[in-house]
């Protein structure tokens, strides 16, 4: 077998078992192993689902929304331009290394807000946690390194997803065991994984005790720290990350939208359009969600909402409430809503192949450029959850 067909060969077993999910492994716990470190750390105390909040009682089929069966062939962009945001870098250096993915928590709001280093991240996905009830975030680091960035928190099973689209090191504080092996059954192990689960400790990740907060929501790391072990292992250099398209001005029609509001079943994201700067801003259970480093509003260029079919898997994720881990078909293409420039775009996503871009087209399968700048995408089920949007 040549290495392409091996190449092919990780692919398709990958994207099988991703997209079936067929483990019935049982978790051991969400944070993983514990980390490899000089001095003794405590086991976390896990966050329980609160008793107040009922689960969901539905579990959305796997259902698809026919749309074209091609990708637009990329554009490179010049040398100096960041392909995940469209900005022309003042060092193009920054660009020549490796992208960055980091699992990050957003729930409960109490423990976890404001995170650090979210308003470096060039895009961050928003989607459900095990149990329907709250969110969890991947953001993807490439034009900027904040100092830290967390709480840090487990992977899930979008993770073996986004850094193959993002060709990125993905840095998370654990897996559930079954989650767990298809990561370690993935082209992403052992060199694009950094992880307490895979033996990955200090200093690498690190705790930060300053804030009265359960032992699970401490744990912190940096694009920097990743990127130092991910060079150990062969890893860095600029990487082939075309296929995104940007333009300053809106190159279709849209209706007006300056108020989003994605109602997760036990958090209400908005977004509110900023005349001012041109840029979405975040509230998160009706108050303004911050950077601790910066203290500023977590502000976009681009909010976009990707219908993804969910559905639950038999890999117990959660321990103490039996919740299963959840598969995001993440490959194909369904429907998407663009935000920008105070505007709703009506979309489709397209993602055919492992390591295809993640892109953006009109039914005709025609580019539709995002605002030069950061996005943040909501992930939302096809059905079940419907997003609020007002002129």
């Amino acid at each position: 077998m040549n290495h392409k067909e091996h190449k092919r060969g990780l692919r398709v077993l990958t994207w099988i078992t991703a997209g079936l999910a067929a483990v019935a492994l049982v978790s051991g716990a969400l944070g993983g192993c514990s980390i490899q470190t000089v001095e003794a750390i405590p086991t976390p105390t896990r966050t329980r689902v609160p008793t107040s909040t009922p689960l969901p009682t539905f579990t959305p089929s796997p259902t698809f929304t026919p749309t074209p069966a091609f990708t637009p062939t990329p554009t490179p962009w010049p040398a100096n331009v960041n392909p995940l945001t469209g900005e022309v870098m003042a060092d193009p250096g920054l660009l020549d290394r490796v992208p960055v993915a980091i699992k990050i928590s957003n729930w409960p709001g109490q423990y976890v807000r404001p995170q650090a280093g979210i308003n470096s991240a060039d895009l961050i996905y928003e989607h459900y946690n095990e149990g329907w009830f709250a969110s969890r975030w991947t953001a993807i680091y490439l034009g900027q390194d904040p100092a830290r960035v967390g709480p840090v928190r487990s992977g899930r099973l979008i993770d073996l997803h986004l850094p193959a689209i993002y060709r990125a090191v993905l840095g998370c504080s654990g897996f559930s065991n079954g989650v767990l092996a298809l990561v370690k059954n993935s082209d992403l192990y052992p060199d694009r994984v950094a992880s307490p689960s895979v033996g990955v400790g200090a200093p690498v990740f690190y705790r930060d005790y300053s804030r009265d907060v359960p032992l699970e929501h401490t744990m912190y790391t940096s694009p920097a720290l990743l990127r130092e072990w991910a060079a150990e292992r062969g890893v860095s250099g600029r990487q082939e990350l075309e296929g995104m398209v940007f333009s300053e001005d809106p190159t279709v029609e849209g209706q007006p939208a300056s108020y989003i509001r994605i109602p997760y079943r036990s958090l209400d994201a908005e977004w509110r359009y900023d005349e001012a700067s041109e840029r979405y801003l975040r509230w998160s259970d009706g108050a303004a969600h911050t950077d601790v480093l910066d203290g500023q509003q977590l502000s976009v260029a681009n909010v976009v909402v990707l219908y993804v079919p969910h559905w639950d898997t038999d890999i117990v994720e959660e321990p103490h409430s039996g919740a299963l881990s959840i598969e995001f078909a993440l490959w194909d293409s369904n429907r998407a809503v663009i935000f920008r420039d105070g505007v709703r775009l009506d979309a489709f996503w397209q993602h055919w192949e492992r390591e295809d871009m993640l892109t953006l087209t009109d039914e005709q399968g025609t580019p539709i450029p995002l605002k030069v700048g950061n996005t943040f995408f909501e992930v939302i089920p096809t059905e079940g959850v419907e997003i609020v949007v007002e002129p």
